[in-house]
C-alpha cells in the first residue's frame, strides 16, 4: 500500500521526439499526455511531466497566447508541469565550447527556456525550478582541447546561469556519456565545479550516468573494475556507492530508468545508455533497491533533494510508446521507488 506523497511521479515528454523523424514519426504530444493521465496503478496515477521545450511539441515562445495554450494542454489532463528541458543544441542554439556566436545563441535559448518556465510557474501549473542542458557538443570535439574547452563550455554555463537566476530558475547538467566535457563523472564533476554558481546541478538518470561505471567515451574514468561480470552484484553496488557519492551532492534532478549495460542511438541522437523497459529481462539495475544510492546519503538518509522524479524512456519504438500498458508498468516501478524512498 503507498502510503508516501513525495517525490511526486513525473512523465517525460521527450521521447516523443528524441532519436524519431528519421526512422520513425514523432509521437504528438497529446498522445503522451493521454498515456500519461490514463496510467493507474493500485489507484495510483501520473502527477505531472517534465516537458522539453522543442518543436514539433512546444513551440520556445514565451508569448502569453503560448504558455496559456500549453498551460490549459497539460492541465486539461489533470497533470502539472516539473522540469523543462532548454533546446540548446543547434540551430535553435549553438554548441557550448564553440564560436561566440554558438554560445552566444546557447545562453539565449537558456534564457527564453528560464522566462518560460517562470511563466508556467506564475500560471500555477509548474512545479519546481529546474531546466536541463548539456555542452551540446560531442566528446569528440572536446577531446581535442580537452583544458581549453571545458573551460568554454563553463563559462558558458555561467553566463546560462546568471541568464536563468534572473528568472528563479536552476539549470541542471545531464549525466549523459554522449556530450563533452559531460562524458564521465569525472569530466562532470570538473566542469560542475568550474561554473562556480549556486544554481548549477547534476540531472542523474540511472541509465545514462549508469554507463559512467563502464568508462564509455572515457576508459580513463571507469569505476567497475576491468574483469567486471554483470552476476558480481557486490562490485556493482560498490561501483554505484562511488558514482553517487561523487555526483549526488550535485544532484537537482533524478530520472528514474533501467539500462542492460550497452550504448544506443537513434534518428540523430548519438549512442548513450539505453533506455530500457522496467520489465526488460536484460536490465541490469535493481530499479527501487539502486534508485537509493541516489535518493539517499551515504548513511542511508532521504536527501529530499527534489520534490519530484520522472522516467526517461528515450529511443523507445513507437510500437512501446503506443502501448498504455508500457506506461502502466513504467508507472509501477516510479510507485515502487517512491514506496521504497518516499516521504
Amino acid at each position: 500500500m503507498n502510503t508516501n506523497n513525495f517525490p511526486k511521479l513525473h512523465n517525460a515528454t521527450w521521447p516523443g521526439i528524441v532519436g524519431k523523424g528519421d526512422q520513425e514519426p514523432i509521437i504528438p504530444l497529446d498522445e503522451l499526455l493521454e498515456k500519461t493521465a490514463r496510467a493507474e496503478v493500485d489507484g495510483v496515477k501520473f502527477d505531472g511531466v517534465d516537458l522539453g521545450l522543442f518543436d514539433p511539441h512546444v513551440k520556445l515562445d514565451t508569448s502569453d497566447d503560448n504558455i496559456n495554450a500549453i498551460t490549459d494542454k497539460v492541465g486539461h489532463y489533470g497533470l502539472s508541469i516539473g522540469t523543462l528541458v532548454a533546446p540548446v543544441w543547434p540551430p535553435d542554439g549553438g554548441s557550448a565550447m564553440g564560436s561566440q556566436a554558438d554560445r552566444d545563441r546557447f545562453v539565449e535559448v537558456v534564457e527564453k527556456a528560464a522566462l518560460f518556465g517562470y511563466k508556467l510557474a506564475k500560471n500555477g501549473i509548474r512545479t519546481g525550478n529546474v531546466i536541463r542542458i548539456d555542452s551540446a557538443t560531442s566528446v569528440e570535439d572536446w577531446q581535442k582541447a580537452p583544458l581549453e574547452n571545458t573551460k568554454l563550455i563553463a563559462e558558458t554555463f555561467r553566463r546560462a546561469c546568471d541568464a536563468a537566476a534572473q528568472y528563479g530558475q536552476r539549470l541542471a547538467a545531464e549525466g549523459e556519456i554522449c556530450w563533452g566535457g559531460m562524458q564521465s563523472w569525472k569530466t562532470m564533476l570538473n566542469t560542475l565545479e568550474l561554473v562556480d554558481r549556486e544554481n548549477i546541478g547534476f540531472q542523474a538518470d540511472m541509465s545514462h550516468s549508469f554507463l559512467y561505471l563502464l568508462g564509455y567515451n572515457a576508459p580513463e574514468d571507469r569505476i567497475l573494475k576491468h574483469d567486471f561480470q554483470w552476476d558480481d552484484r557486490q562490485e556493482l553496488e560498490r561501483g554505484l556507492r562511488f558514482l553517487t557519492e561523487k555526483l549526488r551532492p550535485w544532484t537537482i534532478d533524478f530520472h528514474v530508468a533501467q539500462n542492460d549495460g550497452t550504448v544506443f542511438g537513434s534518428g540523430s541522437h548519438d549512442k548513450t545508455g539505453r533506455h530500457c523497459l522496467p520489465t526488460d529481462p536484460n536490465g541490469k539495475l535493481d530499479i527501487a533497491k539502486d534508485a537509493g544510492f541516489w535518493l539517499r546519503d551515504e548513511n542511508g538518509k532521504l536527501t529530499k533533494a527534489f520534490e519530484h522524479i520522472c522516467w526517461d524512456g528515450c529511443m523507445f519504438p513507437n510500437e512501446v510508446m503506443h502501448k498504455q500498458e508500457t506506461w502502466n508498468s513504467i508507472l509501477k516501478a516510479m510507485v515502487d521507488v517512491r514506496n521504497r524512498h518516499g516521504w
